[in-house]
């Protein structure tokens, strides 16, 4: 029992130590952009994230630590869903997607994926609740702009639950819209981004919030792996995203179309599927 004690107690100043590491380099980072005269990154002047300390797209939120992901071992093929999957996009075609206007979508196909062209965002053209997630993206190789500017997209679970696509590779950000971030809401654990062109995985468990008429009974809630790294682990989610403002629920339906952000940068996407998890939705849970 006493090994366990100082092995918690250790831990714990670990992980204070670590935080307080993160927060020094966050700053240290900025008095750096200062000085070169760049501007902050983020914002100073907008309201507190619902139960947190911090102001949304916070300037002064620590930056989450810089990890290495496992090596990229399917550059060129991509892995197989499972049997049980829907697949989303298989190299081929966007049967499976729509454009707002709920027109075929546009967004050009080629080499075995699928590249934003300034078309606007796509949705599927089925809904989906509670699901398993799959999804891999390459930000472009050439780098233009900093920050949000940066190889900007978005898988919106949904299309309201935003989990943040960015070139997040030396590339400052708030923190709580770099890659693989709850957008607006909050950053990953670490950052397990890969450099441009390089293709990266998220793997998404997405828990549908639940209402009885107008009233929220239980939050949604996303675990998140990217690249093979925990990157939010049973997190529940404020609301619906939002860009400065903080984030709200208001009820919708059971099931609603996953969407791929058009934000002006052309990022490519592969090998999507999705297994709906009908099971979250029962009192089995």
């Amino acid at each position: 029992m006493k090994k366990i004690q100082i092995s918690a107690t250790i831990m714990s100043c670990l992980a204070i130590m670590l935080s307080v590491l993160c927060a020094t380099l966050s700053e240290a980072s900025e008095r750096v952009r200062r000085k070169s005269g760049l501007p902050p990154v983020g914002y100073s002047d907008t309201v507190n994230i619902p139960g947190q300390k911090w102001r949304v797209h916070d300037t002064s939120r620590p930056e989450p630590g810089i990890i290495d992901p496992a090596t990229e071992s399917t550059a060129d093929l991509p892995g197989s869903p499972p049997s049980d999957a829907v697949v989303l996009f298989d190299g081929t075609d966007l049967s499976q997607w729509k454009n707002s206007d709920g027109d075929a979508a546009e967004w050009k196909v080629e080499m075995g994926h699928v590249e934003v062209n300034g078309t606007g965002s796509i949705s599927t053209k089925e809904g989906f609740g509670s699901c398993q997630l799959h999804l891999e993206w390459a930000t472009p190789e050439e780098i233009q702009g900093e920050s949000q500017g940066r190889g900007n997209s978005g898988v919106l679970v949904m299309g309201i639950y935003e989990i943040q696509i960015l070139d997040s590779h030396n590339n400052r950000t708030y923190s709580d819209g770099q890659a693989a971030a709850i957008y607006g809401q909050f950053p990953p654990l670490v950052n397990a981004s890969r450099g441009p062109s390089q293709w990266q995985s998220y793997d998404i468990i997405f828990e549908a919030p639940r209402w009885e008429g107008e009233k929220l009974t239980r939050p949604a809630y996303f675990t998140v792996l990217h690249n093979g790294v925990l990157a939010h682990h049973h997190t529940a989610v404020v609301g619906r995203v939002a860009h400065k403002d903080p984030a709200q629920y208001s009820p919708h339906e059971d099931k609603l179309p996953l969407t791929l952000q058009d934000h002006g940068n052309p990022v490519r996407f592969r090998n999507i599927w999705i297994r709906p998890l009908t099971d979250y939705d029962t009192d089995r849970w």
